[in-house]
């Protein structure tokens, strides 16, 4: 059975976006060629990649055509070809076809195809987007956090989870500190519910 890791960006006050559709390019992250080959080692690293339509769609309109920009740095236009290769899962309502290695779920049966997903692969499956974390969360389906804090305090913005008002639980799987004051730490959320 693979486990449901959402990974994210973060401010110091559990923010991932400071002004809507900043899409992860705030000015107060501190990515640097350290972190984003962590980042890139931790994407290769996985299984499979489920997506939410706002995430996917950022990442589709860029990474495609960064293993081909030779303006790049080298890390950029690896995670580039990292991104194309991985099998991805689309979850969204609106779309209904998709390139690059993408499935498309959606309905209102979406949580228990993902349930279906995590019960027939073996691996880590990323999880990107506050929206399908935070129903993969209230299903009992969220096995670990992937935060990557930034040493920044946005006092508003959007939150790393939607409209979740439960206390959660963590245990402390991995921490490290990157350049810049970055920091990594990876929880396991407790009473995650098994796949039926």
């Amino acid at each position: 059975m693979g486990r449901f890791l959402y990974w994210m960006n973060v401010s110091l006050d559990l923010r991932i976006e400071q002004v809507p559709g900043d899409n992860g390019a705030g000015e107060w992250l501190r990515i640097t060629e350290e972190l984003h080959r962590e980042f890139n080692a931790r994407a290769q690293d996985l299984a499979v990649m489920v997506q939410g339509r706002i995430v996917y769609e950022t990442m589709e309109e860029y990474w495609p055509r960064a293993p081909r920009d030779t303006s790049l740095p080298d890390v950029l236009r690896e995670y580039g070809e990292i991104w194309m290769a991985k099998p991805k899962v689309l979850v969204s309502r609106t779309r209904h076809s998709a390139d690059h290695n993408t499935r498309i779920i959606g309905g209102d049966n979406a949580i228990e195809q993902l349930a279906e997903l995590r019960a027939h692969t073996d691996g880590t499956i990323g999880v990107g987007g506050a929206t399908l974390a935070t129903q993969l969360l209230r299903a009992g389906l969220l096995d670990e956090l992937l935060l990557f804090t930034h040493p920044a305090v946005l006092g508003f913005g959007r939150p790393l989870f939607d409209d979740y008002d439960m206390p959660i639980e963590l245990d402390l799987l991995e921490q490290r500190s990157f350049e810049r004051g970055v920091t990594m730490h990876r929880y396991a959320i407790q009473d995650v519910r098994e796949a039926s």
